[in-house]
């Protein structure tokens, strides 16, 4: 690793280049790999071997000089997205439901009103989402309901209940459904999460060149594994909740009360999206002395993600909420004991203890973010309660982490990658391995322990550089 970081502008221009090339080439091969099902093991192993040459490439991109930063990290962005267009959803059917939902809006229907099985939409049904007979053989596959003697199956997971995605992620499954040709299948929404993903690229590279900030940072999000993956392989709404929460710190960092409010009603539509942007809204308040200030913020947001929902209030016969009670509930959000939820809180603390105790550390980190953050970096104290909400959460699906990617992406704390990392582990290895919360507690715990010997580091530097400063200008430093 030293020997990267000693390279020669050219040599690591050159290296660069070849890492990227070497990167690409793996992600296509992990996604024709196989999938969740077929060998989690192996596309474990294939993905985690892109991580590394993910690190050789940010490490040789240290040496590159500036003036071709940009371009390089824009092309890379590029072909390291396209990788995601080389194969169906891998390790989730998630996008299933999302065509479905946008299927049931084009035909003037609430995507909140009838579950997949429903026989009132059986005329909306294609042998691509529904297949019927033989074809309803193999993994992943659900069974429905059916009356003609034929086995009827959908690839639409929990088939039996509600949708449970926000107004801003409808109306976005809408647009991509009437956008699409007819019989596309998975391609249009793969196709919407690269653009997606891409503009992402292009926001944080705008965001870092307007704050005269490092633009090598954007490579974090740009290149990383996970971005091809679940992002725009699996299609996840999340990278469009993403594109907004960051464009929205981006505004809420400037110092005009129109730009503030321009980005709460970003970060309003990044939670109408998918909920978990809402994280955020600490570090949009960093530093935030005057109420007209954190008004100016959370007022758009809140009437933004309020007032979203209410077509669709207007539109269904049922609650908007839809599954979202019950996905709290199969998660074990609710009661620690029933799955690997807060597994490193209840290696110490009673089960029972574990969902009180988060909401108070979690809370006290978003005070000390909103008293002690900079509010000309909204996306450092943003970091701060996503990612200890994550590592206390320790949540089993690997997407949720695309915002803290992002958020590295604009602060530079790379060691919090881990958690991304930690969760794909825990996500494709755990069904098979049979042993949840030890993984989580491995995976998650590697992370943690990452994260505060980096925080020691970082402030012993601060302090260094502090006292050398000091000397210097013959000024002794206070102890």
């Amino acid at each position: 690793m030293k020997a990267l970081t000693a390279l020669t502008p050219r040599t690591a221009l050159v290296t660069t280049t070849l890492a990227l090339a070497a990167l690409t080439a793996l992600l296509a091969r992990t996604i024709m790999y196989g999938d969740y099902f077929s060998d989690p093991v192996g596309l474990f192993c294939w993905y985690a071997a892109c991580w590394a040459l993910f690190t050789v490439a940010l490490l040789a991109l240290r040496r590159v000089p500036s003036r071709s930063v940009a371009w390089l990290i824009a092309a890379g962005a590029v072909v390291v997205t396209l990788t995601g267009l080389t194969g169906p959803p891998r390790t989730s059917t998630d996008s299933y439901r999302y065509a479905w939902d946008g299927r049931v809006q084009s035909a003037g229907i609430s995507p909140y009103d009838h579950t997949p099985q429903d026989p009132a939409l059986a005329r909306l049904r294609d042998p691509w989402l529904f297949p019927t007979g033989a074809a309803c053989t193999g993994p992943g596959l659900a069974p429905i309901p059916h009356t003609d003697g034929t086995r009827h199956c959908t690839r639409i997971n929990r088939p039996a209940v509600h949708t449970i995605y926000p107004p801003v992620a409808e109306a976005y499954f809408l647009a991509v459904d009437r956008l699409s040709p007819a019989d596309s299948r998975h391609k249009p929404l793969q196709i919407g999460a690269a653009l997606l993903s891409l503009g992402v690229t292009g926001t944080l590279l705008l965001i870092l060149r307007r704050r005269g900030d490092d633009l090598r940072k954007a490579a974090y999000w740009a290149w990383c594994p996970a971005v091809p993956l679940d992002a725009v392989n699996n299609a996840h709404v999340d990278v469009l909740g993403v594109l907004l929460a960051i464009a929205g710190l981006g505004l809420v960092a400037s110092r005009a009360l129109t730009r503030r409010a321009a980005g709460g009603v970003l970060i309003g539509a990044a939670i109408a999206t998918k909920l978990m942007p809402a994280v955020v809204l600490p570090g949009a308040l960093s530093g935030v002395r005057r109420f007209r200030d954190a008004a100016a913020v959370l007022l758009p947001a809140a009437a933004f993600a309020v007032l979203s929902y209410l077509p669709y209030v207007l539109l269904s016969h049922g609650s908007v909420f839809g599954y979202l009670g019950g996905y709290v509930e199969e998660e074990g959000y609710d009661d620690a004991s029933a799955g690997s939820r807060y597994s490193l809180l209840r290696l110490v603390l009673p089960d029972t203890w574990a969902f009180p105790v988060l909401l108070v550390i979690v809370a006290a980190v978003s005070v000390y973010v909103m008293w002690r953050g900079d509010p000309r970096r909204p996306w450092s104290g943003a970091l701060l309660v996503t990612g200890w909400s994550f590592v206390l959460l320790t949540p089993g699906y690997s997407w949720y982490a695309l915002l803290l990617i992002a958020l590295v992406a604009l602060d530079g704390r790379w060691e919090w990658l881990g958690i991304p990392l930690a969760g794909a582990a825990v996500y494709i290895l755990a069904p098979t391995l049979h042993f949840h919360p030890s993984l989580s507690n491995i995976a998650y715990g590697a992370t943690a322990s990452l994260v505060l010997v980096m925080t020691w580091v970082r402030r012993r530097a601060k302090v260094r550089g502090a006292e050398a400063a000091a000397t210097a200008s013959g000024h002794p430093h206070p102890a």
